[in-house]
């Protein structure tokens, strides 16, 4: 019999796995080209990919890291950027020609996440004017460290309604890691901050739920306030729960040029300043050198060094010379409950006049809540808590009213004065935060 022949058959692939093979082949063929083409050919594409895109893209980023040395713009409602991961997809504007921002947001139903933002001339991430906003596992750092150099916000919108910004970082900010101003419907959530001026700012925005949220290593750990002759007034109804704002008392950094944030005393946990209906619970608030938490009217915020200051900026002329009619300085409805509130106080920022002089004046060390006293007059002195400042169960937290209005001579170190409670405030419910929210 004769020997039987080698099979001629040749093995072919399924009509399946080419498809399947061809795609990783493009794929594998467009991580090479973003990874190995110039920063300028990445930048344009990425750029171009901003101008056309058409709502309900998403912009895939690969892993890398991308250098651009210019502004990136997005104007197209219903995008969506998406990277690998905020330390595998990151774009450094180490050395920016143009532009201040890394990336500027004027669009609706946007969606930025798994990527990091590096080293930009201004603020890394600006959103104006936009309504339905999502930045989640975001990264924005300066990453040489605390530098008056550093860029000012590191996650900054503004004028923005239903915005949600969860599980993100930011590092180095000259002003704020994480601010919201002018805004309304907003969560912050399972955000960490540290090494920033301020750690989160939240400034003339109404309706606010931040939670789960690290503050810590930062000059200040948190700030909830309105300032005056800004567009939007009458920022109110905040809750701040179930957050660590610790170890807040890296010096602070900021330029002169910036304003305010420039005498925000170093190692100051919490300052709630002139705003109302704030509650604030089941946090650690701890170890933050000038004080846990300051409860203050605007003109106590604005010491004697500040106002003689009014020509440093134009933003310290406006913020600090206000005219503004429709503008409410005074603190109130603020209810402090179920607090792990200690070791505040310790070491206070003798830099700041106002700290120095009180500090002097108790022997060095301040409480761990301090509470100016002051109160609109209109609100009837004669009660004993006009300003319905209500503290419970903040475990052994120390605590005084200097009397700010009274030049100091009647201090209340006595807590019982303004043990009571507010009405609890209502949970911020935005669309995008129904997902495994509070």
């Amino acid at each position: 019999m004769p020997n039987p022949q080698p099979s001629a058959r040749v093995p072919r692939f399924s009509p399946l796995l080419r498809e399947v093979g061809s795609c990783c082949l493009l794929t594998a063929a467009l991580l090479l080209l973003f990874s190995c083409s110039k920063p300028e050919d990445f930048q344009k594409s990425l750029q171009g990919k901003l101008i056309n895109a058409k709502s309900g893209d998403v912009i895939d980023l690969p892993e890398g890291k991308f250098h651009l040395d210019r502004t990136l713009s997005l104007t197209v409602n219903g995008v969506t950027i998406r990277g690998k991961g905020m330390d595998k997809t990151i774009l450094s504007f180490a050395g920016q020609k143009t532009g201040a921002q890394g990336m500027l947001i004027k669009a609706n139903d946007f969606v930025i996440e798994d990527v990091a933002i590096e080293d930009t001339a201004g603020d890394a991430l600006t959103i104006q004017d936009a309504s339905n906003i999502t930045v989640r596992r975001v990264r924005v750092e300066w990453t040489r460290g605390p530098n008056s150099a550093n860029g000012p916000y590191g996650i900054y919108p503004v004028s923005c309604k239903n915005l949600l910004v969860e599980d993100s970082v930011a590092r180095g900010a000259a002003d704020a890691g994480i601010y919201v101003g002018q805004s309304e419907n907003v969560v912050l959530r399972r955000n960490h901050v540290e090494f920033n001026v301020d750690g989160f700012e939240i400034e003339n925005t109404e309706n606010v739920d931040a939670y789960e949220n690290v503050s810590t290593h930062n000059t200040g750990g948190m700030g909830v306030f309105n300032l005056p002759n800004l567009p939007r007034q009458g920022g109110r109804h905040i809750r701040v729960y179930n957050n660590q704002l610790v170890d807040n008392n890296t010096p602070n950094f900021a330029p002169k040029s910036l304003g305010p944030i420039y005498y925000l005393p170093t190692g100051t946990g919490m300052y709630i300043m002139a705003i109302r209906d704030v509650e604030v619970f089941n946090n650690k608030i701890q170890n933050n050198n000038t004080v846990n938490i300051y409860i203050i009217n605007y003109h106590t915020g604005v010491d004697e060094e500040s106002l003689r200051d009014t020509a440093a900026s134009p933003i310290t002329q406006q913020v600090f010379a206000p005219d503004d009619k429709r503008y409410d300085p005074f603190v109130r409805d603020v209810y402090l409950h179920d607090n792990d509130i200690s070791g505040g106080g310790q070491s206070p920022d003798n830099r700041v006049d106002g700290v120095k002089m009180l500090a002097a004046a108790l022997g060095g060390k301040l409480p761990d809540i301090l509470y100016d006293g002051v109160v609109d007059p209109g609100w009837g002195h004669k009660r004993p808590n006009p300003g319905q400042l209500c503290l419970s169960k903040n475990a052994a937290a120390s605590f005084l009213n200097f009397d700010a209005a009274g030049g100091m001579h009647h201090p209340v170190r006595d807590v019982k004065r303004y043990e009571c409670s507010l009405p609890a405030l209502s949970a911020v419910a935005i669309p995008q935060a129904a997902a495994g929210g509070k």
